[in-house]
């Protein structure tokens, strides 16, 4: 697949759409802490020139690689800069599905694969007066707590860019030492990441072992690969052949604490408003299986990392994209 250098715009309306179903979803993660912050420089994300990258190492080869994979819609979730669990999944699903070696390394042959793409790595942006419009709140853990706002936006201007370039805070700060992330006009560089979805599914793989989803169309040919959150020891994938139901966005979240192991007050519900911070985030995909589905997150950065209540969790914008590439009665398969 090619990439294809899309607008913002374009983005958006792709994952505009009806809202056939209400998310009322398991949907939620342990909260571990933040990933340490990475060191490179653009000039290094934009050299082809790179060695060969393995789990534990960091830096701007990294960020080249996790870019490259996402445009050729193999994510490993948010781009960080870490060569870690996901990244080196997503390497070896690329691996397979271009006929390489499997070594889950980004070696010379991955290298060349990957590098075909000859698009700029990295992007200019400019803030614009819509993005610092807000309003800027802190989310609260506490999910009755969230049931008091009156939307689940975005904590901060850096958030919400970071997000919309699938890129971590700590690599947007690094590619833009001493940029106020406060004030329109403020240009960036920013991971040039923006494509179009790579075409209809007709079915969707789901994979406890590989903390995977995948999506393919109906010769069988692989269209995307996600790094995702799925079960628990209390709450385990529900295994087996399922459907898709339908495609809610920007859904609200209902909660009900007779679904939660580990709720306090069994007896307490509540509705959470709509937002990327909402605890389904951006897009609930409804399966056939009661309460369950294929959803974004809050946060992005927890992919592959946490345990959820069941569902499976994506960043929000690889749900967005696949909830743009399937339709009610695609068959859904969870498998071990």
């Amino acid at each position: 697949m090619r990439y294809r250098p899309v607008t913002i715009a374009l983005i958006l309306a792709v994952a505009a759409g009806a809202k056939p179903h209400a998310g009322k979803g398991r949907g939620h993660a342990e909260r571990l802490a933040p990933p340490a912050a990475v060191h490179f420089n653009a000039q290094s994300i934009s050299s082809s020139e790179q060695p060969t990258l393995q789990p534990g190492d960091r830096g701007s080869g990294v960020v080249r690689a996790q870019i490259l994979l996402a445009r050729a819609h193999f994510s490993c979730g948010e781009i960080d800069g870490n060569f870690g669990s996901n990244l080196q999944r997503a390497v070896a699903a690329y691996q397979r599905d271009r006929g390489l070696p499997v070594t889950g390394v980004v070696d010379g042959p991955t290298w060349s694969g990957l590098n075909a793409d000859q698009a700029p790595m990295l992007m200019a942006y400019t803030i614009s007066p819509e993005d610092e419009k807000g309003p800027f709140v802190p989310v609260p853990t506490d999910l009755l707590q969230q049931a008091e706002l009156p939307a689940l936006g975005f904590s901060s201007p850096m958030e919400e860019i970071a997000e919309r370039f699938h890129v971590s805070p700590a690599v947007l700060q690094a590619l833009n030492p001493g940029a106020d992330f406060s004030r329109a006009g403020q240009p960036l560089t920013v991971p040039n990441v923006l494509t179009l979805p790579p075409g209809e599914a007709a079915r969707v793989l789901v994979t406890k072992s590989e903390s995977s989803v995948r999506a393919y169309d109906a010769s069988g040919k692989l269209l995307a690969f996600y790094s995702a959150t799925m079960g628990s020891e209390h709450d385990p994938l529900p295994i087996g052949d399922w459907k898709i139901r339908g495609v809610s966005r920007n859904p609200a979240f209902h909660y009900n604490a007779k679904l939660f192991w580990d709720a306090d007050d069994k007896n307490a519900k509540a509705t959470i408003r709509p937002g990327p911070n909402n605890p389904v985030g951006l897009v609930w995909i409804d399966l056939t299986k009661e309460h369950y589905g294929i959803h974004g997150t809050p946060e992005p950065s927890r992919i592959g990392h946490t345990m959820s209540h069941g569902c499976i969790r994506l960043t929000n914008w690889d749900a967005l994209e696949l909830a743009s590439m399937v339709k009610p009665g695609v068959p859904a398969i969870l498998q071990e």
